[in-house]
């Protein structure tokens, strides 16, 4: 992507700001086991405003009444680090090639910090955050503060994540096009693993086949853990052992999802482990697949999250009661929140950058955010009913079914951009009776 994008992000957060400066920074190493990594990351957030890969960076957005600016702190190039671990941008060519104003050693922050931070009124960072980078920027504060020579220096703490999660709810035209793109490579995933599923197969191969396939079609990342449940490890909701052998008559749940340039699909599909669903798992799953249509059809600009939340649960208490797994009347199994024991979870999530993204679902008078075009969601209704629950009949014991699909708001109305991914009986059916190798 074009460096202007990010740019015009900075300057969108600019404008949002009142006078000061942001601090934003990337994503640390973390060590996994003695002196060896986790994958490294970037911190979304970061990498929203510059596009940057690498970690140990800090971006400031400078703001007062005559200008604003952009700087950023990055490893300078260390030829000897980099025959070990990969080659650095380094300081030299950082500004023009992140179109930044400024760009500085990280080994120096300390040194220059005070003099970016002085004759700003405000500090607007994560207040949450732990970061070393952000921690030092407070003590640079505090001694400004108690300097005789310094007369204005940051004492407003403002929490940034409040503004810049505003701005990251509304999607840009390159942004669906990389969610639509990690989702074009999660539908292969799916595909082969429910063709590749059967009787002595383990979670852990069909897991292995799905993120195979990420890697293989060039995703660096996959979006979360993958969740592969066979029978009534569906029932445990974020279940990633993905060790046990699928069994005959079961239902496979998986959940799973990549990342293409750090935009992330998030996509829940339940099929029978043999390619046939029984009578009852029939019944449950194209019960739960109409509450997920009629609720896609409810979603448009003005429609808000929680009215979605209501729907379903109403539709999902009918369908229970209808089939014998609830009693009484709707309107007090969901005053008393009987549902819940078989349908805890909320009907959907932001996603973005994040497959969770990190955007408000309510505004600063704590009303509900109303769906916009731009905006990006789940919808993912689902019924978990435990092999050890008496109270249900027993031919739904030991099912779990969840279907889940990524939508986007439009003008009008809202795309499922995962319509290409099979759900219906028939559909599923069909993939399960194909050679897996087909879609790799």
């Amino acid at each position: 992507m074009k460096t202007t994008t990010y740019k015009n992000r900075r300057n969108k957060l600019l404008e949002m700001m009142q006078e000061g400066v942001a601090l934003i920074p990337s994503a640390l190493l973390q060590i996994r086991s003695n002196d060896t990594e986790f994958p490294f990351r970037q911190d979304t957030s970061f990498y929203y405003l510059s596009g940057f890969d690498e970690p140990e960076c800090l971006l400031l957005l400078c703001k007062n009444d005559k200008e604003s600016k952009s700087i950023i702190f990055l490893r300078e190039k260390n030829p000897e680090m980099e025959m070990w671990v990969g080659k650095r941008l380094g300081v030299m060519d950082a500004a023009i090639h992140l179109d930044v104003n400024e760009a500085y050693d990280i080994s120096k922050l300390e040194e220059y910090l005070p003099k970016l931070l002085e004759a700003h009124s405000n500090l607007y960072t994560d207040t949450f955050s732990d970061n070393i980078y952000l921690n030092k920027a407070k003590k640079v504060c505090q001694s400004l503060l108690s300097s005789r020579t310094v007369h204005i220096s940051p004492k407003n703490f403002l929490h940034l994540p409040s503004i810049l999660e505003k701005q990251r709810l509304i999607k840009e035209d390159y942004e669906i096009e990389q969610i639509k793109k990690a989702l074009g490579i999660t539908e292969k995933a799916h595909h082969a693993a429910m063709a590749m599923a059967g009787e002595g197969k383990n979670e852990f191969e069909i897991q292995a086949l799905i993120e195979y396939i990420f890697k293989k079609e060039g995703s660096k990342h996959d979006a979360y853990g993958s969740i592969v449940a066979g029978g009534n490890n569906a029932n445990t909701l974020h279940y990633i052992e993905n060790s046990m052998p699928l069994k005959e008559g079961d239902l496979m749940l998986i959940d799973a999802g990549c990342e293409w340039n750090y935009y992330a699909s998030d996509i829940t599909r339940t099929t029978p482990v043999n390619g046939k669903f029984s009578p009852a798992q029939k019944d449950l799953y194209e019960g739960i697949l109409k509450v997920q249509e009629k609720i896609i059809q409810d979603i448009k600009p003005g429609i808000s999250k929680l009215i979605i939340q209501e729907k379903s649960e109403i539709l999902l208490v009918t369908l229970m009661k209808d089939l014998g797994i609830l009693h009484g009347s709707v309107e007090e199994i969901i005053e008393k929140k009987l549902f819940k024991k078989y349908y805890p979870h909320g009907i959907g999530h932001w996603m973005g950058l994040d497959v969770h993204d990190t955007c408000p679902y309510k505004d600063e008078e704590a009303k509900d955010i109303l769906f916009v075009k731009g905006m990006v969601l789940t919808v993912e209704p689902g019924i978990y009913l435990p092999k050890d629950d008496m109270g249900i009949p027993e031919k739904y014991r030991g099912i779990g079914i969840r279907i889940e699909d990524n939508i986007l708001v439009t003008s009008k109305g809202c795309e499922n951009l995962s319509i290409g991914i099979a759900k219906t009986v028939k559909e599923i059916e069909n993939i399960c009776q194909r050679d897996y190798k087909e879609f790799l």
